[in-house]
């Protein structure tokens, strides 16, 4: 048995330590105290949860949709039975308050119940022929193991957008958890045996990118990687998984722009502003990390933003290497003639915490403007009008969430067709997807692909075309 202070793997429905035996050191955000070790997985670890999983997955394929479904609505509900447990683990990892984890808890909730109740219409088409007594119908198949790689931002929807459905489809799959969140993914696991999930179904390996996450996207036995994280990274997960043509779905973040036109209600535009760049301390893919204003306003929207920020409070980002990295870019962008007109620093208390930061001057071509920094950091930009400011939106290399306000529905219709994002919003933050709602962007926001909806059905199962032909004299 591991110590209780140690967060191990969970292969094959055992809990294990690195066959190395080696560990690593998680310390809370909020505080710099060691919260737990985890373990330090390498190749051989990978090796025996994909063999696992591999075993263990043809037995749950041969279930009905309906009973795998069952077992998904289980572990959903004995999650929020246990929503005060899950969402106080994900407080300690992440720092974030109580409130933000317990909702992020009941999301991923919400995504289990969804997709249970897909169960009951996990169904695929027919269609006509040319040749005649010919019918063709699509049939949904399991892909086999698939490698689920998350992020830290919001550890239990993070996983629960890619393990219930890949449950669902009848996979198997090995989760690798960021190093910074390992509690709650173990914590997940166990639950998933608890629910009736059998063992090997749903593996956890903990560890380094570059030591664990790479040999498991690597492995040959791996018919899926679905990854969450950065573009760099993504870019080479992508490169190594299509060696062998395996099946890739990336979702690697964005810079996404938040619009505020001269007809705006400015309060509520200053309200979904705070909220989609400061939240979760910026540590969003969707966060708002650039404000763009119309001319006409940007005066008394920048002072009202500013007075609005006097009451926020900061949360920490997750490590120290993440501070460091996020105030290096703000700093350059002074460097660069751009003006910090609030925070820009370290606040002086225990913990990684950042003053929430406003940048005003940076043009759009800087540093700043183009390089995802995953922290409460936004930039506010001044624009003439809407094309100026859907070009403004469109010159980045992330196209994952934008978001407008205006009382124009012309104005809105043309935002949302012109705007080169996964997903457009009209006078709301640039956040707030749900489980029914397909979620995914363009360009180095990902590679096509939709989680959560029935999209993400798509991802985790193939589609096999039967063509059923008969003969009408042997009726």
């Amino acid at each position: 048995m591991v110590a209780r202070a140690d967060v191990p793997n969970l292969i094959g429905g055992k809990e294990v330590p690195a066959h190395s035996g080696s560990w690593l050191e998680k310390q809370r955000p909020a505080d710099e105290t060691v919260m737990c070790r985890v373990a330090r997985s390498g190749s051989t670890d990978v090796d025996e949860a994909v063999l696992a999983a591999r075993e263990a997955q043809p037995a749950w394929a041969e279930g009905t949709a309906v009973a795998r479904g069952d077992v998904v609505r289980e572990l959903a509900l004995l999650l929020r039975e246990r929503r005060e447990e899950a969402a106080a683990l994900v407080v300690e990892e992440t720092g974030k308050p109580e409130e933000l984890a317990l909702g992020e808890t009941d999301a991923a909730v919400e995504m289990g119940l969804f997709v249970a109740g897909e169960g009951r219409r996990s169904y695929g088409r027919t269609t006509t022929a040319s040749m005649p007594h010919r019918t063709v119908l699509t049939l949904r198949q399991p892909l086999g193991v698939a490698a689920l790689i998350t992020s830290f931002n919001t550890p239990l929807p993070n996983i629960a957008w890619k393990a219930f459905p890949s449950m669902f489809c009848g996979n198997a799959s090995v989760v690798k958890p960021s190093e910074h969140t390992p509690a709650s993914a173990v914590f997940f696991a166990r639950l998933a045996l608890e629910a009736g999930v059998p063992p090997g179904v749903l593996n956890v390996v903990h560890g380094l990118g570059d030591e664990a996450g790479a040999p498991l996207v690597a492995h040959p036995d791996v018919d899926l990687v679905s990854f969450t994280g950065s573009a760099a990274t993504g870019r080479a997960i992508n490169e190594s998984a299509a060696r062998r043509l395996a099946k890739t779905c990336l979702e690697l973040g964005g810079k996404n722009a938040l619009v505020v036109c001269d007809d705006a209600d400015l309060s509520r535009a200053v309200t979904w502003t705070i909220a989609s760049a400061f939240s979760n301390a910026g540590q969003r893919c969707a966060s708002a990390s650039r404000i763009v204003v119309f001319d006409a306003v940007y005066e008394t929207f920048r002072d009202r933003l500013l007075e609005a920020m006097a009451a926020l409070d900061s949360q920490p980002v997750i490590s120290l290497e993440s501070m460091e990295r996020i105030l290096g870019a703000v700093a350059r962008s002074r460097e660069s003639g751009a003006s910090v007109l609030v925070g820009g620093g370290r606040l002086e208390r225990r913990g990684w915490h950042i003053a929430p930061t406003v940048v005003e001057g940076a043009a759009s071509g800087d540093e700043i403007s183009g390089v995802e920094l995953f922290g409460p950091v936004t930039i506010l930009y001044r624009v003439a009008g809407l094309d100026e400011a859907i070009a403004l939106v469109n010159d980045s290399p992330y196209g994952l969430t934008a978001a407008i306000h205006t009382a124009s529905v012309h104005r809105a219709m043309q935002f949302a067709e012109k705007a080169q994002a996964g997903v457009v919003v009209v006078n709301a933050g640039t956040h707030g997807s749900e489980p029914h709602m397909g979620f995914g962007g363009i360009k180095d926001s990902g590679t096509g692909w939709r989680e959560a909806g029935i999209e993400a059905l798509d991802v985790y199962s193939d589609l096999k075309v039967v063509n059923l032909v008969v003969d009408p004299e042997l009726a």
